[in-house]
């Protein structure tokens, strides 16, 4: 069930960014102090995790708030071809709300390598491998939090990454305190058909060719020329500025199309997580964010995943909000950050209040 939807309807690795005075990449935190979009935070750290096979996973992690501010630890992690650098505004202003952040990328994307046959294409043999990693780094992750004592302990994920952060709490294999899904891909909008003959169609591709090929020639949607892609994502040009600006610095991060096989993956996943009495057995709170108007994923999905949640909540966006909610205008984010706040608040309350 929902928890009182929520609408709101209007119509090769710096560490430094530009400077400050330029005014890009920048933003007020609520506390007045200026964020720079374009840095890596002041005492955080880049390092790598070793999956349990070996794979080198880039792992960032903020500078640990006070002990007297501490709020809990928070992990984020983002969507299909994103990396961490797109979304360190929101991060710093977790960090600065007391959490200690930490975010990774998912194997075979930004910079943790590439699984696909060339380095620009998206591909995993099964999400079933990222699924596995989640579940090994959040062990890990915990047990250090743990050793902190910084709980509670919350999973925060974007699009792709909400989708499988939502799959792998399904199937017990993440259990956080609290979960947020900002757009998680709980569907297919992007394609123009339902998830069944979508798939049967993906299928037959996969088998005509090589499942490691583009399924199409640009990054988010097929038929969708580069100089479109902007308004899929954020009506914000500066903060979508930013992620050409991270690629610039790092070209490690561009990736385009994901492949045909992580199509029909993605599809099978997503048809995993339809399996009757699967999301009904989830117990802990879980909000969803989603856009009425989002042309990426299916808010039809997500109104459907939030109502099958027995603590699920939903807060839903118009035409005023685009696919990367976390990277909108300020009128938007400021919402959903707020939202996500309230949330956490009252469902994961620090620890020294829960008791």
């Amino acid at each position: 069930m929902t928890h009182q939807p929520a609408s709101v309807t209007p119509d090769h690795l710096p560490v430094a960014g530009p400077d400050l005075a330029d005014g890009a990449g920048v933003s007020a935190a609520d506390e007045g102090a200026k964020i720079n979009r374009r840095a890596i935070p002041a005492g955080a750290s880049e390092t790598g995790w070793l999956a349990p096979d070996g794979h080198r996973i880039r792992r960032l992690d903020l500078a640990a708030p006070s002990a007297g501010q501490r709020r809990g630890s928070l992990l984020f992690v983002p969507g299909r071809g994103d990396c961490y650098e797109k979304y360190l505004e929101s991060l710093s202003e977790w960090r600065t709300r007391g959490w200690q952040v930490t975010a990774i990328d998912w194997r075979a994307q930004a910079g943790s390598g590439r699984a696909g046959r060339d380095d620009r294409t998206g591909h995993i043999d099964d999400f079933a491998i990222w699924i596995a990693d989640l579940a090994a780094f959040w062990a890990e992750w915990r047990a250090e939090s743990q050793a902190r004592q910084a709980g509670p302990y919350v999973l925060v994920a974007h699009s792709m990454g909400g989708h499988l952060a939502l799959r792998a709490v399904a199937e017990r294999k993440v259990l956080p305190d609290a979960l947020v899904l900002s757009v998680p891909m709980l569907g297919m909008s992007m394609l123009g058909l339902p998830a069944v003959p979508l798939h049967t169609v993906a299928r037959l591709l996969v088998r005509l060719g090589d499942r490691r090929r583009p399924a199409w020639p640009h990054a988010e949607k097929p038929h969708r020329d580069p100089d479109e892609r902007q308004p899929l994502l954020t009506h914000d040009a500066e903060r979508y500025a930013d992620e050409a600006w991270w690629r610039e610095q790092r070209p490690e991060l561009e990736m385009g199309s994901p492949s045909w096989g992580w199509v029909e993956r993605a599809l099978a996943s997503i048809r995993l997580l339809e399996q009757p009495g699967l999301l009904e057995a989830v117990t802990l709170p879980v909000l969803l964010i989603g856009t009425r108007t989002d042309e990426l994923v299916s808010y039809r999905a997500i109104v459907r995943a939030a109502n099958r949640l027995p603590h699920g909540e939903l807060l839903s966006f118009g035409p005023e909000a685009a696919h990367e909610v976390l990277r909108e205008t300020d009128a938007v984010r400021n919402v959903a950050m707020a939202a996500i706040d309230e949330f956490l608040d009252r469902v994961a309350p620090p620890s020294h209040l829960a008791d």
